[in-house]
């Protein structure tokens, strides 16, 4: 058994070819920079952060249509947080429009939205339901409880991604990684499988971690012990799974379908999303058809730190008019965004 002593000890001292690791996990992101991660690890080994932040891989044109929604008579936006200072195709944001007259609120929980329903029959609320397979339950759930109580006043207006398939974008279109730490909240959900063939496919190890210091530090020293092996390990057995969660999987294809969905920075990715299946349209706000809005701000490169081509401290905007008082990107917006961890944590690696 290896101690975690001697586990710093290897990834400190290690001098063989340069790794590069990405996690594509925004929660991830924030505890390797929260533990002092990279200041553990040998110069030749890089961590990446991709695009594991479900905020920064919103479309520009998504947030475009929450704001148009948002002004509509009637109407009231719900969200979580982060996504309140997400720039659309301009410099606007949800949290700017509430001062224009907009009614935006902000919950916790997609289940808050039936109360708030209940309250005002009048008024049509709409959920901002951005995420990944880790939240996308939640929103079926919600789905489940507006058919069986018959409220007819809530709408979604999904921007919901999975994982495996932009991974495999990533790989497919020459993004420089050697090895990923795979997410371990999707995991929960879909189970580590899901990216066995991309392992296999690609020779590239994944590492399902946990999120304590200790637990990332081990899934780096495996995953850097199987550079070249396309592999799947699971670090993280306590809560992941080989399959995952069947009836979260069950719960989500009842009420969804795959698409493919356009990620910010990166365009459309085939397969990568899910929407609401047909027969549950009425739910829907205007979720299809949302591509990537290139008149978003052009100097930006968070498609390139997403791809693990650049890191954030090489983009000419960052921490200069890009803070994140003043994002010019959604990296820089959300606490788990790679430009914002880079920047608040001073992050060299």
């Amino acid at each position: 058994m290896v101690t975690l002593e001697e586990i710093k000890e290897y990834l400190k001292s290690y001098d063989g070819p340069e790794i590069n690791i990405m996690e594509v996990c925004g929660s991830h992101t924030a505890a390797i920079a929260k533990n002092g991660i990279p200041g553990i690890l040998s110069p030749w080994i890089h961590l990446l952060s991709g695009p594991g932040c479900p905020v920064c891989v919103t479309p520009s044109s998504y947030v475009d249509k929450l704001l148009e929604l948002a002004m509509e008579p009637g109407n009231v936006i719900v969200t979580f947080g982060d996504l309140l200072r997400v720039p659309g195709s301009t410099p606007v944001n949800l949290s700017q429009i509430k001062g224009k007259g907009a009614r935006v609120e902000m919950v916790y929980s997609p289940l808050d939205m039936v109360p708030l329903a209940k309250n005002e029959p009048d008024k049509t609320f709409i959920f901002a339901a951005v995420g990944f397979e880790t939240t996308t339950p939640a929103y079926a759930l919600l789905i489940d409880t507006l058919i069986r109580d018959q409220i007819q006043n809530v709408k979604l207006l999904t921007a919901l991604k999975t994982m495996p398939e932009v991974i495999d974008h990533l790989c497919a279109n020459g993004a420089p990684i050697d090895a990923f730490l795979a997410p371990g909240h999707v995991s929960v959900i879909t189970g580590y499988e899901c990216f066995e063939p991309i392992a296999r496919q690609y020779r590239i190890p994944f590492g399902v971690a946990g999120f304590k210091g200790q637990e990332l530090l081990a899934a780096i020293y495996g995953i850097v012990k199987l550079v070249g092996q396309g592999r799947v390990v699971n670090f993280y057995p306590s809560v992941v799974s080989r399959q995952g969660n069947a009836a979260a999987q069950k719960l989500i294809d009842q009420y969804f379908e795959r698409a493919d969905v356009a990620w910010r920075g990166l365009g459309v990715v085939k397969g990568s999303g899910k929407l609401l299946k047909d027969e549950y349209s009425r739910f829907d706000a205007g979720s299809r058809g949302l591509v990537e809005d290139h008149k978003a701000n052009r100097a930006c490169c968070c498609d390139k730190v997403l791809m693990g081509k650049m890191k954030p401290t090489e983009c000419p905007l960052f921490g200069k008019v890009c803070t994140p008082m003043t994002p010019q990107g959604a990296c820089m917006v959300s606490t788990e965004g790679s430009c914002f961890t880079w920047l608040t944590n001073h992050r060299t690696q």
